[in-house]
C-alpha cells in the first residue's frame, strides 16, 4: 500500500471535507477523491460516507484513522532509529531499572537497541524508584525504568507500562486453590511488603487499595526486591501484594492470584535527562519509542 494514501485519508477524515484537505495536502480535489476511492477499493471497505454536502467517517473509517496515524507514527520512529544507527553513534549509557522491570517491555527495548546499536556500551543497575530519581538528578544514571517520578527540572518521563496488582500467596495457603481473591479475605494475614521509605508512592498505592476496602495489612516483614518478597512469601512468612508483572517469576511453593476487586495501575516509568547532546541516549529513547509502539498496537 502507498503510504500517501494513507496521509490522503488522514487529510480528509480530519477535515472531513475533501476541498479543505485538498488545500492542505497542495492539491486540486479531483485527484484526491480518486486516491481515496482507490483506498478503499484496495483495502475493500468502505471508509467514508459522502453526500453533497457533508463528509462522515463509516465506523470502519473512524477504526482505519486511528491504525493509519499509528502506522505514520512508528513508521517516522524507525526512520528516525535507523538513521541514528547509521550515523554510526558509539558511546556509554547507564540504565537503572526496578527489579520488578527485569521482564517483560524491558527485555524487548533493551534487545532492540543491542540489534540496532551494537557499538553502544550498556551498563544495568538495580535501583529502587527512589534511587533512580536521586541519580537522574545527579547524572549518574542516563536513564531510568521506575516505578514513581516526580516531576523535575530537565527530566523528561513517559509511561511504558500499565498494571493490576495481584495477590502472592504461599502455595498451602487455604485461599491459594481459587481463581480469583478478595483483598477483604487478606484482612487477618502477615504481609510482607516493599517498605515505605523507598518507594512511597508504590507503597501507598498497595496500603490505599487495602484500605478502601477495610483491610490495614499487619506487615511483619519488609523487603526491597520484589524478588525477595516473592522468597519470604514461599517460606510462608506472609503474603504480598505485588504488581502483576512479577507473576513471570519462576518460583516454586507460590501461587499468584488476581483480585476481585478492581484494583489501581501500577506504572511503569522511563525517565532520562534532556539537557545537554547525548546521542546515545537519543537513539536509546527513539529505539524505546518504537517498542513502545508496537507494545501498544498489539494491546
Amino acid at each position: 500500500m502507498d503510504i500517501r494514501k494513507l496521509k490522503y485519508f488522514i487529510a480528509v477524515a480530519e477535515e472531513l471535507h475533501f476541498n479543505r484537505a485538498a488545500e492542505k495536502l497542495r492539491m486540486t480535489q479531483p485527484p484526491l477523491s480518486q486516491q481515496i476511492q482507490a483506498l478503499e477499493n484496495e483495502i475493500g471497505v468502505k471508509l467514508l460516507e459522502r453526500t453533497k454536502r457533508q463528509v462522515h467517517l463509516t465506523p470502519a473509517g473512524k477504526v482505519f484513522l486511528e491504525e493509519a496515524k499509528m502506522i505514520l507514527a512508528q513508521l517516522d520512529r524507525s526512520i528516525k532509529t535507523t538513521q541514528l544507527a547509521s550515523q554510526g553513534i558509539s558511546g556509554h549509557l547507564v540504565i537503572a531499572f526496578v527489579d520488578s522491570a527485569a521482564g517483560g517491555i524491558m527485555v524487548d527495548i533493551l534487545k532492540n537497541f543491542r540489534e540496532h546499536f551494537p557499538q553502544i556500551q550498556l551498563t544495568l543497575r538495580e535501583m529502587t524508584s527512589a534511587q533512580q530519581e536521586q541519580a537522574l538528578l545527579d547524572g549518574t544514571i542516563h536513564i531510568g525504568f521506575l516505578r514513581s517520578i516526580e516531576p523535575a527540572r530537565h527530566i523528561e518521563y513517559r509511561t511504558i507500562t500499565r498494571e493490576s496488582l495481584i495477590a502472592v500467596l504461599p502455595e498451602q495457603h487455604p485461599l491459594s486453590t481459587r481463581h480469583a481473591v478478595s483483598v477483604r479475605s487478606l484482612e487477618s494475614e502477615p504481609f510482607v511488603l516493599f517498605p515505605r521509605h523507598l518507594g512511597n508512592t508504590f507503597h501507598s498505592l498497595i496500603m490505599g487499595f487495602c484500605s478502601q476496602h477495610g483491610v490495614y495489612p499487619d506487615v511483619v516483614q519488609e523487603a526491597v526486591q520484589m524478588y525477595t518478597i516473592v522468597n519470604l512469601v514461599a517460606a510462608n512468612l506472609g503474603v504480598s501484594i505485588v504488581p502483576s508483572s512479577v507473576s513471570t517469576f519462576s518460583r516454586s511453593r507460590v501461587v499468584f492470584l488476581p483480585f476481585e476487586e478492581k484494583t489501581p495501575s501500577v506504572h511503569l516509568y522511563a525517565a532520562w535527562r534532556t539537557d545537554g547532546d547525548h546521542a546515545a541516549l537519543s537513539a536509546f529513547v527513539e529505539s524505546m519509542e518504537v517498542i513502545c509502539s508496537t507494545e501498544s498496537n498489539h494491546d
